[in-house]
């Protein structure tokens, strides 16, 4: 197979960790062919889409993981797969590169299917799936946000196109500043914010759980660096094994026939206490730490997916 990659520079890659890279490895170990682009080396032309593509050869010598070998104009077309790797935010770039893709035509495969990422907001696809979710209001009105705090206690603030764990703060209603703070992240009533009641088992870490074509790999265990809150890797947390529990395996079965029916190949859910946080459907990480973890070659499953 030709698989291309739209993802963020390689030169940005940190191969010890990174889910995109590991999956480019196991393309290359399977004898297909390796492209490389970023969103601005995608263009259309009379319908057809182009992409300034450099072929790479990927080699699990982390010191020089790609070796960049020959850059083409290419139609897209000619790939069997265009995986999209490009980290978030979903920003308006990001939404046009969806739509660009929407014009490929069926004998190319674009994972994860650009309607599937314009439709599920990665901290509001939860909603659908309320029975799994803790409370969470969705607003930008500053009473709002004082009335539901009052009924929580303490609840987590979160930009609504946040990613890595940035823009988060935690509200309580006690705290000197807590006017200051919730007009800081509504700008001033202007931007919408998710608050979300506060669960106290996230002084244990959170679970990243992976899906593959709707079904549960495996999960990760996220834990905050020593006097921080935030789990995020990005944020100075740190990945540790984990199991799959009964609960988990629930949620991940009433997420699967939507996750197939929008497309959505490979993804990653965030649960905390046994309720489902979000569901990350962009560029979903900890492959690399899962397939360490459990010692199995789980990004060669991914591939090997795609195969079938």
């Amino acid at each position: 197979m030709k698989i291309a990659f739209i993802m963020d520079p390689l030169e940005k890659v940190k191969p010890e960790k990174d889910t995109t890279y590991y999956i480019m490895l196991a393309a290359r170990q399977r004898g297909h062919q390796v492209f490389y682009l970023d969103q601005s080396d995608l263009y259309v032309l009379d319908r057809c889409v182009y992409g300034n593509l450099w072929q790479v050869a990927v080699s699990d010598d982390e010191q020089q993981p790609f070796t960049r070998l020959e850059r083409r104009e290419t139609a897209l077309s000619n790939m069997d797969v265009v995986m999209i790797r490009t980290d978030p935010p979903f920003d308006r770039a990001y939404f046009y590169t969806t739509l660009l893709l929407d014009l490929l035509p069926e004998t190319t495969r674009v994972v994860n299917r650009p309607a599937g990422l314009r439709n599920w907001n990665e901290k509001l696809a939860a909603f659908h799936f309320q029975e799994w979710t803790p409370s969470t209001l969705v607003t930008q009105n500053a009473g709002h946000i004082r009335d539901f705090l009052s009924k929580s206690g303490k609840v987590t603030l979160k930009p609504i196109d946040g990613y890595a764990g940035k823009g988060i703060v935690f509200l309580e209603e006690s705290d000197p500043n807590l006017d200051q703070l919730i007009l800081m992240m509504t700008n001033d009533g202007h931007r919408r914010v998710i608050a979300q009641e506060y669960i106290p088992e996230a002084a244990a870490g959170d679970k990243r759980i992976l899906l593959l074509e709707g079904a549960p790999m495996g999960a990760i265990l996220r834990m905050h660096p020593e006097g921080k809150e935030l789990n995020n890797l990005d944020a100075g947390g740190t990945a540790h094994p984990s199991d799959l529990t009964d609960r988990d395996r629930e949620i991940c079965a009433a997420l699967k026939n939507d996750l197939i029916k929008e497309g959505v190949f490979f993804a990653g859910i965030d649960i905390l206490g046994g309720r489902l946080i979000e569901i990350n459907v962009t560029s979903p990480t900890g492959l690399r730490q899962l397939c360490d973890f459990a010692q199995k070659p789980y990004h060669h499953d991914i591939i090997e997916a795609l195969e079938r």
